[in-house]
């Protein structure tokens, strides 16, 4: 059944900390009932998260060298192992009430397919890999990592990173998902053409909102502050 949720796009590049504390209110007014489900649509200045699964090891530059090249790192409360976010990767943050007995398999399937048929809409095929547990994937290179968690076992959090035309060489930081033999690769990429973040957020918005039977709205206007983006930068 199709239920009403807020839309929160902010616009330029949110930084990560900024983004994961709003998140996390978000889910802990979800939680009580407060709001309704939402999904935040966004972009990030270039940052290695690690989850809960990611040994040190996996980070492959030093915190200098990271540094140097404007990135950061931070380790965060999701599952999984190393991601990088950065400019033209289209974030998805649904934060969604599961209910009382929450199927966390099924979450995860949605998920991909929103980001399956988005692709599919832009002309690029991608699909899932049946010995790899999440993700969506172009052969052995991914083009959108996953990563959640359930606050209290119930409302969900962080989501789903799609490539678009984002640069490839900061994966070449970390070991990506804990994965060491597969590759990253984007939809620019794959389709041999620029596929930019304006481009996929439409496919990818209605496509999620599909596959999570949501009614989006534009949520009321002091939500979206609360993401407190930076300006984004010109690219050369």
């Amino acid at each position: 059944m199709t239920r009403t949720a807020w839309l929160i796009e902010p616009p330029g590049l949110v930084p990560y900390d900024v983004a994961n504390e709003a998140m996390h209110d978000l889910a802990v007014r979800r939680l009580r009932g407060e709001v309704p489900d939402t999904l935040v649509l966004l972009e990030h200045p270039p940052v290695f998260t690690a989850g809960r699964r990611a040994r040190p090891e996996e980070l492959l530059w030093s915190a200098d060298e990271v540094e140097a090249r404007g990135g950061s790192v931070r380790r965060i409360d999701r599952g999984g192992s190393f991601t990088f976010h950065g400019p033209e990767q289209l974030v998805a943050y649904p934060v969604i009430d599961l209910g009382a007995r929450p199927d966390v398999a099924d979450y995860l399937r949605r998920l991909e397919e929103g980001a399956i048929r988005a692709a599919a809409d832009l002309g690029v095929e991608v699909g899932r890999r049946p010995d790899v547990q999440t993700g969506v994937w172009a052969g052995d290179a991914k083009v959108a990592a996953i990563g959640v968690r359930l606050l209290r076992a119930r409302v969900t959090l962080h989501g789903l990173a799609l490539n678009c035309d984002a640069d490839l060489s900061w994966f070449g930081g970390i070991v990506a998902c804990g994965l060491p033999d597969h590759g990253v690769t984007s939809l620019s990429v794959l389709a041999g053409r620029t596929i930019s973040v304006a481009d996929a957020n439409g496919p990818l918005r209605r496509r999620l909102a599909e596959s999570l039977e949501l009614d989006l709205r534009p949520a009321p206007e002091p939500e979206t502050p609360r993401f407190a983006p930076e300006v984004a930068p010109a690219r050369t």
